[in-house]
């Protein structure tokens, strides 16, 4: 028998139409993604849900962040639209069914809408440690991964993750980025490897840092980070007002 929950929740939503997300951390000099796992299954997916009748889109796509990272205030944008009428061709839809009915019951699912559904992408951005990873009704596991290490996913999951980091990359030419994906105090080193980690290639020292303190976005504190094999670096934080309005303008972020 079918969770009731999740029954109410499905009459509830536009079957047709929903909300996958991909949510970016930063931990230990990678970027990673936030994955589930689906019940019944060996199946990793990104967090996603339906969108409820009442709701706009954004709104659906705030709380679903919400409710998979314990986060009410985060960077999150709408980066592109997945609409193929083959989204699926390669994973094995029935029986991907057979088991989600054998967990949930046989009304779970109706194939069609596994066959052509349109999905909104959002991507997020988070700060590691605030995270606090949270599986729904669909899944039973959350799991960081590296960006790089990223398993076959199912659905068209795989794509999204790839067109999400290129969204990311264009943005990082004319937006700051690091806000929501470092902790409140860091070092200079720790964000040009943040850069370097979405760039996919190493930065020069010395320019990056001129280039960015030249940006006005940064405080730099009187605090250094200690415990280091070498010389302890100092601290910066980013000024937020100043960081906002960068980000509104659009500047040219030329890294």
């Amino acid at each position: 028998m079918m969770d009731q929950r999740l029954k109410e929740y499905l009459e509830l939503t536009l079957k047709e139409v929903s909300i996958d997300c991909v949510i970016f951390g930063f931990h230990a000099g990678e970027l990673k993604v936030l994955l589930l796992k689906w019940k019944g299954t060996d199946g990793w997916s990104l967090p996603g849900g339906r969108i409820y009748l009442e709701e706009s889109v954004n709104d659906a796509a705030v709380r679903i962040l919400q409710e998979r990272t314990g986060l009410k205030e985060i960077f999150l944008q709408q980066f592109y639209t997945f609409g193929s009428n083959d989204r699926y061709k390669n994973m094995d839809v029935e029986a991907l069914i057979r088991k989600l009915e054998w967990t949930f019951g046989t009304e779970f699912y109706d194939e069609k809408y596994m066959k052509r559904n349109v999905s909104l992408g959002y991507m997020a951005l988070v700060e590691f440690e605030q995270v606090v990873a949270t599986p729904d009704w669909y899944t039973d596991e959350c799991m960081w991964c590296e960006i790089s290490n990223v398993p076959e996913l199912l659905f068209d999951h795989n794509e999204m993750i790839d067109i999400a980091l290129k969204a990311l990359r264009r943005q990082v030419s004319y937006q700051p980025i690091g806000y929501n994906l470092l902790p409140e105090k860091f070092t200079m080193p720790e964000l040009q490897r943040l850069y370097e980690t979405i760039l996919g290639k190493q930065l020069d020292r010395r320019n990056f840092q001129k280039l960015v303190l030249s940006y006005g976005i940064l405080e730099k504190l009187p605090e250094k980070r200690v415990g280091g094999a070498f010389k302890a670096p100092f601290l910066y934080r980013f000024d937020k007002e100043k960081y906002d309005r960068a980000t509104k303008e659009e500047i040219l972020f030329a890294i």
